[in-house]
C-alpha cells in the first residue's frame, strides 16, 4: 500500500517536472518565432514604403507632364488669339480705308451729276434756241414739221410694203400649186401609213422554216405560180415561222392565205396543184361571201334583196374603212337607222335597208372614178331598189340632193357609227388626245392637284388644294381654264369646267 502510494507520488512528481520542462522549451521557441516575425514585418514595411514612394514619384511626374502640356496648349491658344486680333485690326483698317475711298468716289459722282445737270440744262436751252431759229427760217412749228415728216414716212412705208406684198403674192402664186401638192402628199403619207400597212398585208404562220423552201419551189416556180394565180405579192424573208402576203384587195389576200393553208396541210406543192387549189378556194370563198350576205340580211330582217346585192354585202366583211370593218359598220348603221326612223314615225324597215346598203359603192367589182355614194346609188337602182332608198344611198355624203326623209337619217347614223369612240382608229386616237389635252391644260395651273375629263370630254373636273387656292380664286381659275380651252383646242359642243375646293376639319373624341 505504502509502496503504491510512493509510486503514485513519484509518478505525479515526474509528470509535473516533465510539464515544467516542456513549457520551458515551448517558451524559448515562441520567443524566437516572435523575433523572426518582427524582423519579417520590418522588412515588409520597408518594402511597402518603397513601393508607395515610387508610385508617388510616378504620379508626380505624370501630373507635371500634364501641367506642362496644358500650359503649352494655353500658350498656343493665346498666340492664335493674338494673330486673330492682329488680322481683325488689319481688316478694320482696310474697311476704314475702303469706306473713305467710297465716300470720295460718291463725292466725285455727286459732283459729276451736278455738272451733268448743268450741261443738260445748257443743251436743252441750245436745242430750244435752235428750234426757234428753224421755226423762223421754215415758217413751220415743230409739231407741224413732225406731222409732215410722219406723213411722208408713212407714204413711203406704204409704197415699199405694197411692193413687197406684190412680190410675195406673185412668188406665192407661182409656187402655191407645187407646195400644195407637196403638203397634201405628205399629209396622206403621214396619216395613212399605219392603216395602209394593216389593210394591205396578211401574215400566214407556218410550223417550221423548212416549209418556206417548199413554198418557193425550184428556182421560185411555186411562189411565182401562187402569186400569178392569186394576184398578190408573197414575201418570204428571215421572219421566223411566218410568210407575208401583200395586196390591196383583201379577198385576194384571203384567197392566197386559204390556198397556202390547204397546200401546206396536203404537202403537195407544185404549179399545177397550186392552180387547182386556188380555183377551189376562190369558189369556196365566193360561196362564203354569199353565205355571209344572206346571214346578214336574215339577222337584220331584210328580205327581197337582189342576189348580187347580197354578194356585195358579203364582200363588205373583207373591207375596212379607217380601221373599222365595213360590214360591221353597215350593220350598226342599219340598226341605228331603224331606231331613229321608228322614233320619227317613219318606216323602220326601209331605213334599215338603206342603212345596210349605204356603203355598197366601197366594194366595186371594177375600178371607177366616181364617189362611192353615187356608185352605190347606181348599183341600187340597177338592182331594182326603190327611189327613196337609192336617194338615201347617194346623198349620205351630200353628193346628190336629198329627196326623202330617209337620206338625212342615213347620213346622221353613218356619222354616229363612224364617229363613236373606238369605232375608227384615227377618231379614237384624237378622242384620247383631246381628253389628255384637257387634263394637261388644267394641270398647268398652280394649286391644281388632280384633273378628270369625264362624259366623253364634255366636262372637266378640277380638284384644287384648299391650302393653295381660296374660294374667291377658284372663280378666276375656272374662267382662265375655259378661256385657254377655247383658244387652244378644237372640240364639238361645249366643255363644262367644274373647280372643286374641299376643306376638311378632323377631330378625335377620346
Amino acid at each position: 500500500m505504502i509502496f503504491a502510494i510512493i509510486a503514485i507520488a513519484g509518478l505525479v512528481v515526474g509528470c509535473v517536472v516533465g510539464y515544467l520542462i516542456f513549457r520551458y522549451v515551448l517558451t524559448g521557441k515562441y520567443k524566437e518565432m516572435l523575433v523572426n516575425a518582427e524582423k519579417a514585418a520590418d522588412v515588409l514595411k520597408e518594402k511597402k514604403l518603397l513601393e508607395v514612394r515610387e508610385k508617388f514619384i510616378n504620379k508626380k511626374s505624370e501630373l507635371e507632364r500634364e501641367v506642362q502640356q496644358r500650359n503649352q496648349k494655353i500658350q498656343q491658344t493665346e498666340n492664335r488669339l493674338k494673330q486673330r486680333e492682329i488680322s481683325i485690326n488689319q481688316r478694320q483698317d482696310e474697311i476704314a480705308r475702303r469706306r473713305q475711298e467710297v465716300e470720295q468716289q460718291q463725292q466725285r459722282v455727286d459732283n459729276d451729276k451736278k455738272l451733268l445737270a448743268l450741261k443738260e440744262q445748257e443743251l436743252t436751252e441750245m436745242q430750244m434756241q435752235e428750234r426757234e431759229k428753224l421755226e423762223q427760217l421754215s415758217g413751220l412749228s415743230a409739231d407741224e414739221a413732225k406731222a409732215r415728216l410722219i406723213e411722208s414716212l408713212k407714204d413711203e412705208a406704204r409704197t415699199d410694203a405694197q411692193s413687197y406684198i406684190n412680190e410675195i403674192m406673185d412668188e406665192a402664186k407661182i409656187n402655191a400649186n407645187n407646195e400644195a401638192k407637196k403638203i397634201v402628199i405628205k399629209t396622206i403619207q403621214r396619216v395613212a401609213t399605219e392603216t395602209a400597212v394593216e389593210n394591205s398585208v396578211s401574215v400566214f404562220h407556218i410550223d417550221n422554216d423548212e416549209v418556206k423552201g417548199r413554198i418557193i419551189g425550184r428556182e421560185g416556180r411555186n411562189i411565182r405560180a401562187l402569186e400569178a394565180a392569186c394576184g398578190v405579192e408573197i414575201v418570204v424573208d428571215d421572219t421566223p415561222e411566218a410568210i407575208v402576203i401583200s395586196a390591196f384587195d383583201p379577198i385576194r389576200r384571203e384567197t392566197c392565205r386559204l390556198a397556202l393553208h390547204q397546200l401546206v396541210t396536203d404537202g403537195r406543192i407544185h404549179p399545177a396543184r397550186i392552180e387547182e387549189v386556188v380555183a377551189k378556194v376562190k369558189k369556196q370563198l365566193n360561196d362564203e361571201i354569199i353565205e355571209t350576205g344572206k346571214r346578214t340580211t336574215i339577222d337584220l330582217g331584210i328580205h327581197g334583196l337582189h342576189p348580187e346585192l347580197i354578194r356585195i354585202v358579203g364582200k363588205m366583211k373583207y373591207r375596212s374603212s379607217y380601221g373599222q370593218n365595213l360590214l360591221q359598220h353597215a350593220r350598226e348603221t342599219a340598226n341605228l337607222c331603224a331606231v331613229m326612223a321608228a322614233e320619227l314615225g317613219l318606216n323602220p324597215k326601209k331605213a334599215k335597208r338603206a342603212g345596210l346598203l349605204h356603203d355598197i359603192g366601197k366594194v366595186p367589182d371594177e375600178e371607177l372614178e366616181m364617189p362611192h355614194a353615187l356608185y352605190g346609188a347606181r348599183l341600187a337602182e340597177k338592182y331594182k331598189e326603190k327611189p327613196d332608198i337609192c336617194n338615201a344611198i347617194g346623198a349620205h355624203h351630200d353628193e346628190m340632193e336629198m329627196t326623202s326623209l330617209l337620206a338625212p337619217i342615213v347620213q346622221v347614223c353613218d356619222a354616229i357609227s363612224g364617229a363613236r369612240p373606238g369605232a375608227r382608229r384615227e377618231i379614237v386616237e384624237a378622242y384620247i388626245k383631246r381628253l389628255n389635252d384637257l387634263e394637261a391644260i388644267a394641270m398647268s395651273y398652280p394649286g391644281v392637284t388632280k384633273t378628270y375629263a369625264i362624259q366623253a370630254g364634255r366636262e372637266l373636273r378640277v380638284i384644287v388644294g384648299a391650302d393653295k387656292i381660296t374660294d374667291a380664286e377658284i372663280e378666276t381659275l375656272s374662267t382662265g381654264i375655259a378661256t385657254r380651252i377655247q383658244n387652244e383646242m378644237t372640240y364639238p359642243g361645249q366643255v363644262k369646267i367644274t373647280v372643286i375646293r374641299e376643306t376638311r376639319s378632323v377631330a378625335y373624341a377620346k
